[in-house]
């Protein structure tokens, strides 16, 4: 599979190439910024000191910004499971769309063909599992919630990409807003930890706030018809699927 990739480089990475077996996952953003111009010429700016390896535009053209091999800083503050500060182990691909603060829209059917394309081409090269594509809000839930409740990780899961649970619209309409226990809730504390989410914040004290982002990202990614961080037991059906699944 061959992609036609325009090039403008951004000056936001490590000047220090890495070797290609320590690129172990994607991470998806959207750009959240009111124009797709404007979101590349701030990726292109040093003074921003925020870059990213690929960026989709919603016609679906790829810019490659950052080679692979070069350590984009596009994660930030970032964990999943043992992996900390996760740049140096990533590429980022940022999707253009405003995001919740300017207007969040559905990402267009171009943008998430040339990704899904992009993403078979990386996972295939550099030996990425499944359980390691994942979005921004999942790596940093405490401050970020890119690329949203929009983006179609069914889809891609289709396509075999990442990881879903793939249960039907009834079975879990039937289980949503129904109370869990005590002992449920600490279950699926424990369960989102197994699947890679970070235990503690780096930002927030106070470990209740940081509990209802943690569970909002949670439903991002994989309820994203209700985001209200409060557990329940179709939220409980989901991870114990995901926790099962081998990779």
């Amino acid at each position: 599979m061959t992609l036609k990739i325009r090039e403008i480089y951004s000056p936001n990475f490590d000047s220090k190439p890495r070797k290609s077996n320590q690129i172990r996952f994607l991470i998806f953003h959207y750009t959240g910024m009111k124009s797709e111009k404007s979101a590349i010429q701030r990726l292109s700016k040093i003074q921003s000191e925020v870059g990213t390896n690929y960026f989709i535009k919603r016609n679906g053209e790829i810019i490659l910004m950052v080679p692979d091999l070069y350590i984009a800083w596009h994660a930030g503050i970032s964990q999943w499971g043992k992996y900390k500060f996760l740049n140096k182990n990533s590429i980022g691909i940022e999707i253009s769309n405003p995001g919740h603060q300017f207007g969040y829209v559905n990402f267009s059917k171009k943008q998430i063909k040339s990704l899904i394309k992009l993403t078979k081409i990386l996972t295939k090269k550099y030996k990425i599992k499944k359980d390691h594509i994942l979005g921004h809000s999942d790596v940093a839930p405490d401050r970020k919630m890119d690329p949203g409740e929009k983006f179609p990780w069914n889809i891609l899961y289709r396509n075999k990409i990442g990881i879903w649970h793939n249960f039907s619209n009834k079975k879990l309409n039937s289980l949503r807003y129904k109370t869990v226990s005590v002992k449920e809730i600490s279950l699926f504390m424990k369960s989102l930890r197994k699947l890679g989410y970070p235990a503690k914040s780096n930002i927030f004290k106070n470990k209740l706030k940081f509990k209802k982002l943690l569970i909002k990202a949670f439903q991002r990614r994989f309820r994203p018809e209700m985001i209200s961080g409060k557990i329940d037991q179709e939220c409980l059906l989901i991870i114990n699927k995901l926790t099962s699944i081998k990779v």
